[in-house]
């Protein structure tokens, strides 16, 4: 990757460190664009494979969104939770949860290539509000 394609992914994590929560790739072109009227949707879509690829960022299948990765192990698969309600994304390593997946679906001889685990429900925050009242 070229020093421009290196910068504009450095633009990109900055962009959803500074986001609430999920970005979806026409927010965040639509954010790039204040500085780079020309920029792409498909520039925009091989940066994010990119840093997916990378293990810098996780796509959330269920909305199509995406979020930096919160730990330093980035090509462990990820357990996702999402708040129905505020949106927020917690990011958990469960090894023994993916080995366990891994052995559950290989005895119908199925290889799994990738994880993507996504937990929808209510953030504590969230849970807590909704209990009080």
């Amino acid at each position: 990757m070229g020093q421009r394609g290196e910068q504009l992914q450095a633009e990109m994590l900055t962009i959803m460190d500074q986001n609430s929560g999920p970005i979806s790739a026409y927010d965040l072109l639509e954010k790039l664009r204040s500085s780079n009227a020309k920029m792409a949707p498909t520039t925009v879509y091989r940066a994010l494979a990119s840093l997916t690829e990378q293990g810098r960022i996780h796509r959330l299948e269920s909305m199509n969104a995406y979020v930096p990765c919160q730990h330093d192990h980035h090509h462990q698969s990820s357990i996702l939770s999402i708040c129905d309600d505020c949106g927020s994304v917690e990011e958990n390593v469960a090894p023994d949860v993916l080995n366990q997946l891994e052995t559950v679906v290989g005895e119908n001889g199925f290889s799994a290539k990738r994880h993507v685990i996504e937990v929808h429900g209510l953030c504590g925050t969230c849970d807590s509000e909704e209990a009080v009242q």
